[in-house]
């Protein structure tokens, strides 16, 4: 009987998580805070007794070094790690590097809430969840999910955006229930599938 287990994890804390900016594809690393969330969700991991065949992450360092640091605990740093800017977080375009509040301040709270809030409508220069979908979904399609089905075990170390064109499609949610879902930095999910790629059975790792 095979796992054909998958985990996704969205990074630590990061440095502009804590300055509350808006950070998108600007490449910033985790916080001290992030670090311990990150080392914390490998021991999480290590303590149901998941060990992996292979990790995918994005092209930017805050997942990137989430998922080494889990990989560290684990005891599994060896294990083939797979880039790919397909699972970077949304670009957030003009927004990238403002202060929300600023932000607010500027274009007014309605108009920033649609930005973040909504599903097809992009902040200047930037994407939309719906536009983060149309590049994540298709890679997890194509590349990632086949290697769970065959029973490898997957490692997913990314964002809150493209994790959430993920969850999307496992849970099969609609556009308004995504918008909803919350992701905690560092809280593992684990899923563990069917033969047919629906959800056979999903752990959330809270603290």
């Amino acid at each position: 009987m095979s796992d054909r287990l998958l985990v996704l994890v969205r990074h630590g804390q990061s440095e502009w998580n804590l300055k509350n900016l808006f950070t998108g594809w600007r490449d910033v690393d985790l916080t001290e805070a992030g670090v311990a969330e990150a080392r914390a969700a490998g021991r999480k991991l290590k303590g149901e007794g998941l060990a992996f065949d292979v990790a995918y992450t994005s092209a930017l360092k805050r997942a990137q070094r989430t998922l080494d640091l889990m990989l560290e605990e684990m005891g599994q740093s060896g294990i083939p790690i797979v880039r790919n800017q397909a699972l970077n977080e949304r670009d957030y375009g003009d927004l990238v590097g403002m202060n929300k509040d600023d932000a607010r301040k500027k274009w007014g709270e309605q108009q920033v809430l649609i930005w973040r809030r909504s599903y097809d409508v992009p902040p200047p220069g930037g994407e939309s969840l719906k536009d983060t979908v149309a590049r994540a979904l298709p890679y997890y399609v194509q590349e990632i999910q086949p290697r769970v089905l065959r029973g490898e075990r997957v490692l997913i170390s990314a964002h809150g955006n493209s994790l959430r064109a993920l969850i999307m499609v496992l849970e099969r949610l609609t556009p308004e229930q995504i918008l909803k879902r919350e992701l905690g930095t560092g809280v593992p999910i684990i899923y563990r599938l069917n033969p047919d790629s629906t959800v056979a059975s999903q752990l959330d790792l809270a603290a």
